[in-house]
């Protein structure tokens, strides 16, 4: 077992895939087989079709997660107790402390701005001949990976002095109108600000698409009685519109939230975390790769999957209120 666990080498590797492989084989060889049994009682069946999906979940996800949290309160070795010094460490340490500021920001800025992007254009957009155009257009970046977004980002944030010919789409825009061309990612807090711009130009097409959908799914009769009563636009959308489309708005921000938590593309192909723009997810990875600080770094996971908890239990509970209220 555990030199299955610590693989290493290119022959452990080879090792564990063909282990994993015969296992899957195995599995599968044994579901086709109590599929093909007569009588069989139902408890066995359940536990034959079950069991193996229980035993992946708990070798590869909850395994790793107890282990996390053992390690988190272990030296950076992970041979030593250590207590809670780790997360004295994090707390204590300014740099950290702006790891988790930055967090929070992200947190913050992406749903609320993706969803009020995605929300408004879905309006907008509704119903008009060029809807399906207009919703492709920016729904695009859903289809671009996070290394890539990020890629195409820092070109268009590129920097070269204001006398120089520009390879930044945004810079250019500067010199055009006058201004001195910027280094869009060297200063704290403007460079983080740039970067989340970049989360919420992809997410805004998730929110749009499911928002749009939530919308063409208000009755009728609901839209027609506000006319009736000689309801405006805005007051159509404050009353109407964003009342009946709650659940899907909190679902879509949630849901945001949580994979702004797991972020780590964006920030390491454009600034590896440098100039004060390091995240949880980022940081995890420098400190437990780059600079060997296990015990900080499983800390930090810890901290992260501490901050995904609350906004699934949200998002749970509010998908069975609407459940519940159909």
């Amino acid at each position: 077992m555990e030199y299955l666990l610590g693989a290493d080498s290119s022959t452990q590797k080879l090792v564990v895939m063909v282990v994993a492989i015969l296992l899957f084989v195995g599995v599968m060889a044994l579901v086709l087989f109590v599929a093909e049994l007569p009588k069989m009682p139902r408890w066995a069946t359940t536990l034959v079709f079950v069991g193996p999906a229980l035993l992946l979940l708990g070798f590869g996800l909850v395994y790793p997660a107890i282990n996390t949290v053992i390690a988190s309160f272990k030296t950076n070795n992970l041979q030593d107790w250590n207590g809670v010094n780790n997360y004295v460490a994090v707390f204590s340490n300014p740099a950290l402390r702006q790891v988790l500021l930055n967090t929070l920001l992200w947190v913050l800025l992406v749903p609320v701005v993706a969803s009020a992007i995605g929300l408004i254009y879905a309006v907008l957009v509704d119903r008009t001949r060029f809807e399906k155009l207009a919703k492709t257009l920016v729904f695009l970046p859903m289809a671009i990976s996070m290394v890539g977004a990020g890629i195409i980002w820092k070109f268009v944030y590129d920097y070269k002095p204001t006398n120089r010919p520009q390879t930044g789409l945004a810079n250019q825009l500067l010199v055009w109108m006058g201004f001195e061309s910027q280094q869009f990612l060297l200063n704290w807090p403007a460079n983080t600000f740039f970067l989340i711009a970049v989360m919420v130009w992809i997410q805004a097409g998730f929110a749009m698409t499911v928002l749009s959908a939530a919308i063409k799914a208000i009755p009728d009769d609901i839209i027609e009685a506000a006319k009736l009563d000689g309801a405006s636009n805005m007051r159509m959308f404050r009353s109407v519109t964003v009342p009946s489309i709650r659940p899907a708005l909190v679902v879509v921000m949630t849901t945001i939230a949580m994979s702004t938590l797991k972020v780590f593309d964006i920030v390491y192909s454009m600034t590896g975390g440098n100039f004060g723009t390091s995240i949880v997810a980022n940081e995890f990875y420098i400190q437990t790769f780059r600079t060997g600080q296990r015990g900080i770094g499983a800390t930090l996971a810890v901290l992260l999957f501490v901050m995904v908890i609350p906004l699934v239990i949200y998002n749970v509970r509010q998908m069975k209120l609407a459940e519940e209220q159909r």
